[in-house]
């Protein structure tokens, strides 16, 4: 390998939202800038993020806002106090993207897509002097502290002033965001929390006849109950899907962080679905104990309860014969179906993952404190959310946070 080249000013590693971000700060903040990324372009997660419709972020105002971070509230409403979803929503009209608040008080741009976003702040932070290295894979730290990177020609190594990571987390490997850094930086004494799926479903394991016919069918609305680990009861109303092993969807996803620390906790989660959340559960008894005149169990169930398909297909998965001739087991299994989650889907389908590096092992700025002068950002933190936005929100505040401490001590630096 050739001798390590000398970078000018800033190098960040990684070109997802908190990396441009990251970069974006310290150009305009007069630093030159070197931007590397394993890929042949940029942003590919934040493009396929996009393909529904790109929720950038979320109008739910502070502080419930910075809660939906759970034990990371207090570290991430930091970042958000310095650029919250209003910053946000207002950089993107800068690029010449507007924003609406949907009815769920999701934020996305007028025209729903990423890829016009994408464009033009690439565009822009090219026109402002950013410098893009694009297929360069980061592999660690050399002995002397420089940036190493498996390129098409060859290993490379740069020295940088400072450098942020903004290297993602472990889920859809095939867009970039493999994990691959984690033993470089823990063989480097930083203190890394395994990686899991976050935002994901669960494997519950259906009957073969069930899976075959109704995976990919939507359960909506139901309400979820489940129990934290004091024992107490929590509920929230949603829509899911059933799928071949399990279930998934946004209602599970929100549900995703404790269901994932039960089972590691107990060996499995158990769930409790309301089918019927417009139904009150006297009057549902009282319905269903009405003559059925010789119709089957499915249309008894339609006509007097409002079930059919997936749904019903549930309370035969639940219940045994002797069971489903009960009428009243029935109603009440309608009112509180349980669901037992054995484990859940692997890191690479996840929508985003937990873990990382631990907010513990930076200072407030982001910097790690086993190598000064590199700098956090991103999902590659130890901190999670849910979908609706939250995800992209503090992507681009902690890249904003940890460009401008690189600029600043770079600065100091002379």
């Amino acid at each position: 390998m050739s001798p390590a080249t000398a970078l000018p000013g800033l190098a960040v590693v990684g070109g997802g939202p908190a990396g441009l971000m990251a970069a974006e700060t310290a150009r305009a903040s007069g630093l030159e800038v070197d931007l590397f990324e394993a890929k042949g372009s940029v942003g590919r997660k934040f493009l396929i993020a996009g393909k529904g419709g790109l929720n950038l972020t979320h109008a739910e105002p502070m502080p419930g806002f910075a809660r939906r971070y759970g034990v990371r509230e207090a570290e991430v409403a930091a970042w958000l106090r310095d650029f919250g979803a209003d910053d946000l929503r207002e950089w993107a009209r800068g690029l010449g993207v507007d924003t609406y608040v949907g009815t769920s008080d999701r934020v996305f741009p007028l025209d729903r897509k990423a890829a016009p976003l994408l464009r033009g702040w690439v565009r822009r932070l090219k026109d402002q002097g950013v410098r893009f290295h694009v297929q360069h894979r980061w592999l660690g730290l050399d002995e002397d502290g420089a940036l190493r990177f498996a390129t098409p020609e060859g290993e490379r190594a740069f020295r940088a002033g400072a450098t942020v990571l903004a290297l993602g987390g472990g889920s859809w490997p095939q867009l970039g965001s493999d994990g691959a850094w984690v033993p470089a930086l823990q063989a480097q004494g930083v203190d890394v929390a395994p990686l899991v799926p976050s935002n994901c479903g669960f494997d519950i394991g259906w009957s073969a006849h069930f899976a075959q016919r109704h995976a990919g069918a939507p359960l909506k609305p139901v309400v979820a109950h489940w129990r934290d680990a004091d024992g107490r009861e929590h509920a929230l109303q949603g829509e899911c899907v059933a799928t071949a092993t399990g279930i998934e969807g946004s209602l599970i996803y929100a549900l995703s962080v404790p269901l994932r620390e039960a089972i590691a906790r107990d060996g499995r989660a158990r769930l409790w679905l309301d089918l019927v959340p417009g139904r009150e559960a006297g009057r549902l008894r009282r319905d269903l104990a009405r003559a059925r005149n010789g119709r089957s169990l499915g249309e008894h169930l339609r006509r007097h309860a409002g079930v059919s398909g997936v749904k019903a297909a549930l309370l035969r998965e639940a219940l045994d014969p002797s069971a489903l001739a009960d009428m009243d087991r029935v109603a009440d299994a309608l009112k509180r179906l349980p669901l037992v989650l054995r484990r859940p889907r692997p890191l690479e389908e996840a929508i985003s993952s937990g873990g990382g590096v631990r907010l513990e092992a930076l200072d407030e700025s982001l910097m790690l404190a086993a190598l000064p002068g590199v700098f956090c950002a991103g999902e590659m933190l130890d901190w999670e959310a849910p979908t609706g936005g939250y995800l992209l929100t503090a992507c681009f505040a902690s890249g904003r946070r940890a460009g401008l401490a690189a600029a600043q001590r770079l600065r100091r630096c002379g």
